[in-house]
């Protein structure tokens, strides 16, 4: 869905993002607000685009583990491949949930993410416990069995005030062992202060805004889970495909994912 250049609609992050991953779904203010962003740090696309491309790869290894059932929560809008084509390219029954608190995700998930064992719900994740009632989660996903839980690009729109921690344990404790948790998070430690400062004035425009966190911030967020290798790192250098390009990688934020031990 191609919005018209002239809407006057708010910047959101999920059609930022959308711009800044080359998709269509997004309006003026997001595309300028992704212009901006990348007149300011010219990685910041590739950043976008190396984040996409880990949570992929983690759905990826997750369903090749044998996990068969994920919620997207702050899913963002669809762009192809998404989370269940993904995986179902080695479990073909997967079902996926897609989560997000934003109405035009929402509206746009449910136009084109439909089928069998999956649904886009309204959802927020400062209000995990909603998320895991919500009729079509509880209907589509069985918790008693391992589940992946997706956190791509979403803990840094949660406020100090909001407590990661108690979100991130109420999801945590819903699941089963064998269950995975994947995230990636913009991060104080590896991104230069100037362009925290410029992302976090960006945001706040948004209804949206951006809290950074420290490495040792976001390690705290795995406590339960047992990283895998090679632990928390920048979303190119997790796993990355055979034959990669090399080059320097995005500095923004760190990626990693986690498996829920007996």
């Amino acid at each position: 869905m191609t919005e018209a250049p002239d809407d006057g609609h708010q910047a959101s992050a999920a059609r930022i993002y959308n711009a800044l991953l080359g998709g269509d779904t997004n309006f003026a203010a997001d595309r300028a607000a992704a212009a901006l962003l990348e007149s300011k740090y010219p990685t910041v696309r590739q950043a976008a685009v190396a984040n996409r491309a880990f949570g992929l790869r983690a759905v990826r290894h997750a369903a090749e583990a044998g996990v068969d059932q994920f919620l997207d929560i702050g899913c963002g809008l669809p762009l192809a491949p998404n989370t269940h084509e993904v995986a179902r390219r080695s479990r073909p029954a997967a079902r996926v949930v897609y989560v997000d608190n934003d109405p035009h995700v929402i509206a746009n998930g449910n136009e084109s993410l439909r089928g069998e064992g999956m649904a886009t719900v309204p959802g927020d994740l400062r209000d995990p416990a909603a998320v895991l009632d919500h009729p079509q989660v509880r209907d589509l996903l069985d918790f008693g069995r391992p589940v992946a839980i997706l956190a791509v690009a979403v803990m840094h729109f949660i406020g100090r005030d909001d407590d990661p921690l108690r979100i991130v344990a109420t999801l945590r404790d819903a699941c089963a062992p064998g269950s995975w948790f994947v995230l990636t998070h913009a991060c104080t430690d590896t991104m230069p202060a100037d362009e925290v400062t410029t992302g976090t004035s960006v945001y706040r425009r948004t209804a949206t805004p951006v809290t950074a966190r420290t490495r040792q911030e976001i390690e705290k967020l795995f406590t339960g889970f047992e990283l895998l290798p090679p632990g928390l790192v920048s979303p190119a250098l997790w796993r990355p495909e055979p034959g990669a390009a090399d080059g320097p990688a995005p500095t923004e934020s760190l990626a990693g994912a986690g498996v829920l031990a007996p």
